[in-house]
């Protein structure tokens, strides 16, 4: 599903060994097959897979880094960046979701992520400092905590609100500042909301 020309093989890999039926709703296991993005409660969505594998590949997960996420959902990405990285804080906003991808990631023996539920605009700065992070909602400006709990030379994926459209943007930390080093492609995304856990 995602083997086209430009994704590295670590990231291949890890789709083969990460089942995404296991993280979708049930009754929607054969949606999970397809190239296209699936609903979850919440209103939310989990992305379409080559979606996912253009921004984990990007963001040139360390195998002994750890990696902040925003945005679990049911899991289905958390898990990819589990199977990559040392370790893995992510942040969701609802409750629910976060207890669902923890019970979906638990199932598929994945013991490396830790899942908090929290203002995805925050990060989570105890785990701090990450390697990678990755951001899975759309933000109307750069989060600067997202920008100070980065290593230096650390890589940065958000969606950014631009031109009527959600561009994911790659970014890397050079000096405290987050250097654009492009973008990766427009996409839609659901807002990433300040404040508090719903």
């Amino acid at each position: 599903m995602i083997e086209r020309e430009g994704i590295g093989g670590r990231v291949v890999d890890a789709f083969r060994k990460v089942d995404r039926a296991l993280f979708v709703p049930e009754g929607s296991e054969l949606e999970a097959y397809v190239d296209r993005p699936v609903s979850i409660p919440e209103r939310q969505t989990t992305s379409q897979p080559s979606l996912i594998a253009r921004m984990i590949d990007a963001a040139a997960i360390d195998p002994d880094g750890r990696v902040l996420e925003i945005g679990t959902g049911y899991g289905f990405q958390t898990a990819l960046i589990a199977v990559l990285a040392k370790a893995v804080v992510s942040i969701e906003r609802s409750p629910r979701l976060a207890e669902r991808a923890r019970s979906n990631l638990d199932r598929a023996g994945l013991r490396n992520i830790e899942v908090h539920v929290a203002d995805g605009w925050k990060g989570w700065p105890e785990g701090a400092p990450y390697s990678s992070i990755v951001v899975s909602a759309a933000a109307d400006r750069m989060p600067d905590a997202l920008v100070e709990q980065l290593d230096e030379r650390g890589r940065l994926v958000v969606p950014l609100k631009r031109r009527g459209s959600d561009d994911v943007i790659l970014f890397e930390r050079r000096k405290g500042k987050p250097v654009e080093l492009g973008l990766l492609t427009p996409a839609r995304f659901v807002p990433l909301v300040r404040g508090g856990p719903e």
